[in-house]
């Protein structure tokens, strides 16, 4: 399970203006309709192709519990791209992404200084710039672990540097032991 990659994908479900089907023989109609045939299907959902057909003639009614949660993922990677091509685009150019978070934080900083990492719950609202980082890397393949430093950057930036206005020798931000992750566009 991806933590990030989840969270961003949520964020932007949040912007369907139609829900996705839900019943499991509407998912497989829209699949078989989108992959152009039950063959495909079933080779991607790792079912016969006959298991296929029985759904989309609603001849089977309930999946089994990994079929299903297989199916609903699916679909929702497919369900109005162009909306999500623009939630994301949105994000990226003018409205930026808020992050909200519980979890560990520390950071590196000069002798001196108090550099404790502890739990700290935020949710800060991150620039355009962020967003479109995250949104790349995500598009880019990018692991859980590089997405998640590029949000502790930008977290450093933003929330402990106040954009440049105090913490200017702060290095990096550890960002781990997270209880709670969401994203919101």
């Amino acid at each position: 399970m991806s933590l990030f990659g989840d969270g961003l994908d949520a964020a932007v479900q949040k912007a369907f203006t139609r829900p996705a089907p839900k019943s499991a023989g509407a998912q497989m109609r829209y699949l078989v309709k989108q992959l152009g045939g039950t063959k495909a299907v079933a080779q991607m959902l790792r079912v016969s192709q006959r298991t296929v057909e029985r759904y989309v003639k609603d001849q089977i009614k309930k999946p089994r519990a990994d079929l299903a949660a297989r199916l609903e993922r699916e679909v929702k990677a497919r369900w109005q791209p162009q909306i999500r091509a623009k939630a994301r685009a949105k994000a990226a150019t003018t409205g930026g992404i808020v992050i909200d978070t519980r979890a560990r934080l520390g950071y590196t900083a000069p002798i001196g200084s108090t550099d404790q990492s502890r739990i700290r719950h935020l949710t800060v609202a991150l620039p355009a710039r962020y967003a479109a980082r995250l949104f790349d890397a995500q598009e880019a393949g990018a692991t859980d672990q590089e997405l998640q430093e590029i949000a502790a950057d930008a977290l450093r930036e933003v929330y402990f540097q106040d954009n440049g206005r105090r913490a200017g020798s702060l290095e990096e931000v550890r960002f781990t032991d997270i209880e709670h992750l969401e994203f919101d566009l």
